[in-house]
């Protein structure tokens, strides 16, 4: 009777350890692969001012691990900038910002954008005839990516926070620069102004408009050039923080000495990728907090 009952227990185990690991295998499935960084996985929101030396890149990463690339520096930053994505733990780009055609900032996005193919590329209607610029566009074609135009109250698509561009508000300018997109993101009681190479024709045009250019943090205009930050526009942001991407030593005198006393006296903390390596700007909706990383991309 015994040897009866021993004879049924060890199917029933069997059967027992069968469906507990179907079930653990079922539940692994069901788990979906999250492509984030640290910063997705934790709830918060962070920007990522590269350091390309002369040239502009940011790396915006959603609360959920969406990963957002605005410009991508020179052609020869191409490769450093897919190599800190990677580090990032970004697997794919939700959308690319080229703020205008200048080298500087559309140079490297053509072999960020044949490793990292995005859903969405927005930019502007500025266009160039250069073969950077050329190569851009055919890498933007060839990636399938939906290409969105944008000016003025145009929506970025992307889950998680606020995205909207500011500029630009006219369909010519006489200067390159004036082209460039201007977007406002918001993450709770925080936002980032990041303005390209936006000047000040295209700053005015931002003020005329009557839209809220209020920022906890502004990706300072050109470079810290004159040409950008007039004093109505540094008044009407009202920055905490400022970042200057910059190269050292470089042949423009960048940042100006004249846009440094103007932040300076508006009560902006400043942080300049030529001094301070890549900038990370990390923040919960309500805090923020900034990391000097030193490291750089780009020896230009």
């Amino acid at each position: 009777m015994v040897f009866r009952k021993r004879r049924y227990i060890l199917p029933l185990l069997i059967m027992l350890l069968l469906v507990l690991s179907g079930c653990s295998i079922t539940k692994e499935e069901a788990t979906p692969s999250l492509a984030t960084s640290q910063a997705g996985k934790s709830g918060q929101l962070q920007v990522h001012f590269l350091n390309v030396g002369q040239a502009d890149s940011i790396l915006v990463i959603t609360p959920s691990g969406q990963a957002i690339l605005i410009d991508g520096g020179n052609l020869e930053d191409g490769p450093g900038v897919v190599s800190y994505l990677k580090s990032q733990g970004v697997k794919e780009l939700s959308a690319v910002v080229a703020t205008h055609p200048h080298e500087d900032h559309i140079g490297g996005l053509k072999t960020i954008i044949n490793i990292f193919p995005p859903k969405q590329v927005y930019m502007s209607n500025g266009t160039s005839t250069t073969r950077t610029f050329k190569d851009f566009i055919t890498a933007v074609n060839t990636s399938g990516a939906k290409k969105i135009r944008t000016k003025a109250n145009t929506k970025l698509d992307v889950s998680g926070l606020t995205g909207v561009f500011l500029a630009p508000n006219s369909d010519q300018y006489k200067d390159l620069n004036n082209y460039s997109t201007v977007l406002k993101i918001t993450f709770g009681k925080v936002s980032f102004l990041l303005t390209g190479d936006a000047e000040d024709v295209s700053e005015a045009e931002m003020l005329n408009s009557g839209q809220d250019l209020t920022a906890t943090v502004l990706k300072v205009g050109h470079h810290g050039s004159t040409s950008s930050t007039t004093n109505a526009f540094l008044k009407a942001v009202a920055p905490k923080y400022a970042v200057i991407s910059v190269g050292v030593n470089n042949d423009y005198g960048h940042p100006a000495q004249k846009t440094l006393n103007k932040l300076a006296s508006a009560g902006a903390q400043v942080y300049r990728t030529d001094q301070d390596g890549t900038v990370v700007a990390t923040t919960n909706g309500d805090t923020i907090k900034f990391e000097k990383t030193g490291k750089t991309i780009s020896s230009n």
